[in-house]
């Protein structure tokens, strides 16, 4: 169905009830009312929004981390990435994971972009930076955390891309790739 603009495609939200909260996301329930009058329910997962972090260093190889998601119900070589803290600026989450997940403290971090994660029943947004002019700190890992790092030379991006399965790291890389090109 074709419409004049963005507004004749808006859903109106009747009513909207809290199903579940959790310390990573909530689920809710809404009912909304589409364009042509009918009504229908929407189950929509909140999340607080993650910072996703592209770091090279200075011999052109790419940072990575290798950890089990549950979800996925296997191990994932991954770009590091965290949950944004309550009002907390996305490029400072990103260095503060950098260094938590890596122990690495960036020089330079870039703004790549700005998407949501799955925007079909999550309000995930997701902020993809680019790190540069790295140096060694202390990792500082989160309890329940198992990660192991992992260094790759940017010039076997093109392999790495078949072996990634995580839409955000594949991203995150591909942005990268064009912003430096």
């Amino acid at each position: 169905m074709s419409g004049g603009g963005t507004e004749s495609m808006k859903n109106r939200r009747l009513s909207s009830r809290q199903i579940y909260r959790g310390s990573i996301i909530n689920l809710r329930l809404d009912e909304v009312e589409l364009p042509d009058g009918r009504r229908t329910q929407r189950e929509i997962i909140e999340h607080p929004g993650a910072a996703v972090i592209v770091p090279i260093d200075e011999q052109g190889r790419l940072h990575l981390v290798r950890q089990y998601r549950d979800a996925a119900g296997e191990t994932l070589l991954e770009l590091p990435a965290g949950k944004l803290r309550p009002g907390e600026d996305p490029a400072e989450c990103a260095r503060r994971e950098l260094q938590e997940e890596l122990g690495l403290i960036a020089g330079r971090v870039e703004h790549l972009a700005t998407f949501y994660s799955s925007p079909g029943f999550c309000d995930e947004i997701m902020h993809v930076y680019l790190a540069r002019d790295l140096f060694q700190g202390r990792e500082k890992m989160d309890r329940g955390e198992f990660i192991e790092p992992e260094a790759r030379k940017m010039d076997e991006v093109d392999s790495l891309l078949g072996e990634l399965r995580d839409a955000k790291s594949l991203a995150g890389i591909l942005l990268a790739l064009r912003f430096l090109e």
